[in-house]
């Protein structure tokens, strides 16, 4: 008798009602995307098809993404294209610094591709863009929300004081905020942020309130790919015991069946429930719902 292999369907939640995505005027998003295009400049916005970018576009607002569209690294929710990155655009810096002047932005969010590949990976990418962006208007507040700038050495100790070396560049620019995600709980870590590590980006952004305790440090997780409550609780307090002065919380939405699947939508009582239980712990700023992703109203 032949084997009949039978392959169990995967579960697809329906979208909640309370998932409405913002809706803006057509010529402010046309506007926008034309300049990125024109620019020859990338955003995370555009890149990773945050449901956003349409009321941050109409604010005249945009997250930068340096390094190119690649990145080096292949997370299981993110829809960055991924592979071998492009060489890098030396004029990058400039250009993304024009399209600031242009938008006439007082407050600018600088992100980037995992630039592994690099020496520096890509800590250079944000030094050069924020001298560019201070020769236009020194008073233009930056927020920046790196890699763990993790790798490259030769055992565990040179590596872990090389992602120092690489932080301290970065932060002697005087960024108003140094952002990294964790993005999920510690147990999922190795399903969702491939290459990632949970301790690492603990440790950089605790590095950071070190380094210059003047820095607001920030950091933001999604729900929705299989964690609980206390799980999710845990994560919140791991960011508190380190001095992390802000969070977002928002809710993972699946780019393509390529992509993690969503285990739960979580409901916006759960998310004005962990805004409340993070306010309580003394975070200084929080952002939680569920279209809340890492640079919604940053500024």
């Amino acid at each position: 008798m032949r084997e009949i292999n039978l392959i169990k369907k995967e579960k697809i939640l329906r979208l909640p009602s309370w998932i409405k995505f913002p809706i803006s005027k057509a010529s402010e998003f046309e506007k926008i995307q034309t300049l990125i295009k024109k620019s020859n400049i990338h955003t995370i916005c555009e890149e990773a098809r945050c449901p956003n970018r349409a009321e941050c576009y109409a604010s005249g607002t945009a997250t930068f993404l340096l390094g190119g569209s690649i990145c080096s690294r292949s997370c299981a929710f993110c829809q960055v294209n991924k592979g071998r990155p492009s060489p890098i655009n030396i004029d990058e810096c400039t250009q993304v610094a024009e399209a600031v002047k242009v938008l006439n932005l007082k407050y600018v969010v600088l992100t980037s591709v995992a630039r592994d590949d690099l020496p520096d990976h890509g800590a250079n990418l944000f030094i050069s863009t924020i001298d560019e962006i201070r020769k236009i208007d020194s008073t233009i507040k930056i927020e920046v929300l790196t890699p763990d700038l993790w790798g490259g050495g030769k055992n565990l100790d040179e590596t872990n004081n090389l992602q120092t070396e690489r932080l301290k560049m970065i932060l002697e620019k005087d960024p108003i905020c140094f952002n990294h995600n964790l993005e999920t709980v510690e147990r999922l870590q190795k399903e969702v942020r491939r290459g990632a590590n949970y301790k690492k980006s603990l440790s950089l952004l605790e590095k950071s309130k070190d380094i210059a305790p003047h820095i607001q440090t920030k950091s933001g997780i999604m729900l929705g790919l299989g964690e609980t409550l206390d799980e999710i609780k845990n994560t919140i307090y791991d960011l508190k015991k380190i001095d992390c002065d802000q969070i977002t919380i928002g809710q993972y939405l699946r780019p393509s069946f390529n992509h993690l699947a969503v285990k739960k939508y979580w409901d916006p009582s759960e998310f004005q429930y962990l805004y409340r239980f993070s306010k309580e712990l003394g975070f200084k700023k929080v952002s939680s719902g569920p279209l809340v992703r890492s640079s919604y109203h940053a500024g």
